[in-house]
């Protein structure tokens, strides 16, 4: 025995079981439907369509041992105008006409992560499937339709999850719910423009964050989807949520959309059960406060040493002192009359003007006193993490459908969800039935065959 010839035991012996997965897996589902073509229902119904029993024909499709034959009978619909009928692809659940459930999961994975080539790339060396991107497409959008519906109830039971987890911790604080939303510039065609992000994250009492769910849309005029997603979400999670209530707590830049979502929807959200007021606070990111000030700082003296010191101490007031805000406007005024400008009077008054705008969000030390995050970084993050790794590589233009398709599943990856969302996929199906009176056929003919999921 020598490394070489280890090697070449191993490669030889997996290929070898590579195709004997392959070959049975052909042989299981080619086994689902009797051998003689007129032992199956002579017609099925699916809603209020009507089919009939024509003949057996081949398909080809892959698996996760690469490419299978598939013996199906089709059903022509008895209308006209309306798409032949498959019960076999439907019972096995294959996804886009192409893909069996268990390649279709790696698929979505894939897309998630990875660009078209990047995943045709491991489909070829992984799987053996060698697909154009018109193909992978097909299969990524097939799945993303598929699956989109579903992601609310899977984020609502892993939000509940942690809920549960929260109240049991130890600590001080009381559990918290944080939601969030910010923008992010994606380039489309023709041209930049504003995505969106969102997040609902769980705190402990210790103010610990124990798990976050994310949203994303492909750009939009007015954001109007993502507004109803969120919304849907922290309703469906409150609604579900019997224990005592969390704290409500929403952290953002003050964005128009940001600003519109809490004057318009969280400051008037009643409980979806009893009807009462809900309590939401609402904290201007920190961060973005405290950029206004290093603007002060270098309008009044420029860039420089003296304004760098200013500027770090009056960020330790903002965040740790009672009236943080009027403290470090009375400073800047201050010395605004003792020395004068040295940038531009627009820059200094746009820098004032925010800080007063919003100075009842920014009580910095009472938010930490009670154990409330004051920094929007878990939605910067999203921003990051669901859009600018995927979607902003070089030389990407996205369309806003096909784009949405990979936000959806990548949506649904992040949020630790999709496990639980393909399953629920999987077992929604509905199976066809029989058009004609269970006397004239056997009952057991019925479609589908039911395959068992491994545990």
């Amino acid at each position: 025995m020598t490394p070489l010839a280890a090697w070449r035991l191993e490669y030889r012996l997996a290929r070898t079981l590579w195709g004997l997965g392959r070959r049975l897996v052909e042989l299981a589902y080619n086994g689902i439907e009797p051998a003689e073509v007129k032992l199956l229902p002579t017609r099925l119904r699916v809603g209020l369509d009507e089919y009939r029993r024509n003949r057996r024909t081949p398909h080809d499709l892959f698996c996760l041992f690469g490419p299978i034959r598939l013996w199906r009978v089709v059903y022509q619909a008895v209308e006209p105008g309306i798409a032949g009928l498959f019960p076999l692809e439907q019972a096995l659940g294959i996804v886009g006409r192409l893909a069996t459930p268990a390649l279709a999961d790696q698929v979505g994975r894939l897309m998630a992560e990875l660009t078209q080539q990047q995943t045709q790339a491991v489909l070829r060396e992984r799987y053996g499937v060698s697909w154009s991107i018109k193909s992978l497409r097909k299969v990524t959008a097939a799945l993303a339709e598929s699956l989109a519906p579903l992601r609310q109830e899977a984020q609502v039971a892993r939000l509940l999850d942690l809920l549960r987890q929260a109240f049991a911790s130890s600590g001080k604080n009381r559990p918290m719910l944080v939601a969030g939303r910010d923008g992010v510039m994606v380039q489309t065609r023709p041209c930049w423009e504003e995505a969106s992000t969102a997040t609902v994250s769980v705190y402990n009492r210790r103010g610990q964050r124990l798990g976050t769910v994310y949203l994303g849309r492909m750009p939009e005029l007015g954001q109007a989807a993502m507004t109803g997603q969120l919304t849907d979400l922290l309703l469906a999670v409150l609604k579900a949520w019997e224990g005592p209530l969390p704290r409500l707590h929403y952290v953002t830049d003050a964005g128009n959309h940001p600003l519109e979502f809490y004057r318009c929807v969280l400051r008037p959200m009643r409980h979806p059960r009893t009807g009462k007021r809900l309590e939401w606070t609402w904290s201007v990111d920190y961060f973005h406060a405290a950029e206004r000030i290093t603007k002060l700082a270098e309008v009044i003296f420029g860039v420089g040493r003296e304004a760098s010191a200013w500027a770090a101490k009056m960020r330790k007031v903002l965040k740790e002192k009672t009236n943080g805000v009027s403290r470090v406007l009375h400073s800047a005024g201050a010395l605004r009359q003792r020395r004068g400008l040295t940038g531009s009077e627009k820059d200094y008054r746009q820098a004032v003007s925010y800080l007063r705008r919003f100075a009842r969000y920014m009580d910095y030390r009472e938010y930490r006193r009670v154990g409330l995050p004051i920094g929007s970084g878990v939605t910067e993050a999203a921003c990051k993490t669901i859009v600018n790794y995927r979607f902003k590589q070089s030389g990407m233009r996205w369309h806003c459908v096909t784009g949405q398709h990979v936000l959806d599943l990548r949506v649904i990856l992040k949020s630790g969800v999709w496990r639980r969302v393909y399953r629920i996929a999987l077992s929604s199906y509905t199976p066809c039935h029989l058009a004609t009176p269970p006397a004239q056929e056997p009952a057991h003919l019925i479609f589908p065959a039911v395959l068992q999921l491994p545990a």
